[in-house]
């Protein structure tokens, strides 16, 4: 199994030999070409995604055509359609690798008779959700409390290596600006 998946998983709950096994015998990773999408709107999304190298992105095109990047992924992060993933109704977003990334993706039945197997992966996935759950709830609240530039300013000093990793656009377009302003605040003129 990837040792960095295992690395993981093990920061949260621990696998005996057998169990490490068992989960390896489960999983495959994946290459994905830079820009390609692997989750379009309308389709089912079957598939969990664990980012070994790389970043992707999850994000809607609104009804004037223009894309709105939601959340990023990059190593040792997981990107999925949670609600599609778990009620099998076709997924609202695309997800899409912003750089070449190898991942590890995991099909829905397959985590499931992973599961069953090893129970203890429960608290694992459980435990991750909620993290992402609680991070999605702070990005909402600084939506709706700091202006554009401490959006950008709060967002680098948390995470600069997406300042230098993503495009422009995309991350204007997840702080909620537009590309413009980002190169007004990045020169300095804001």
């Amino acid at each position: 199994m990837q040792k960095a998946l295992l690395q993981h998983i093990e920061k949260i709950v621990q696998l005996n030999s057998e169990e490490t096994d068992i989960l390896d015998s489960c999983l495959n990773i994946s290459t994905i070409k830079k820009k390609e999408l692997v989750v379009e709107e309308g389709q089912v999304c079957n598939t969990l995604y664990f980012i070994i190298k790389g970043c992707m992105r999850q994000y809607i095109i609104n009804d004037k055509g223009v894309e709105q990047t939601l959340q990023f992924g990059i190593e040792n992060w997981w990107i999925t359609d949670y609600l599609s993933y778990h009620n099998h109704i076709p997924s609202h977003f695309y997800i899409q690798a912003v750089e070449k990334s190898e991942v590890i993706a995991i099909e829905k039945t397959t985590l499931e008779s992973i599961l069953f197997q090893i129970p203890k992966l429960e608290r694992y996935f459980r435990i991750v959700a909620q993290k992402s759950f609680g991070a999605a709830q702070m990005r909402i609240k600084f939506l709706f409390t700091m202006s554009a530039e401490e959006r950008y300013h709060h967002f680098n000093g948390l995470h600069p290596e997406f300042v230098q990793r993503v495009p422009q656009y995309m991350l204007a377009s997840y702080l909620d600006f537009s590309a413009e302003f980002m190169s007004k605040i990045r020169s300095g003129k804001i």
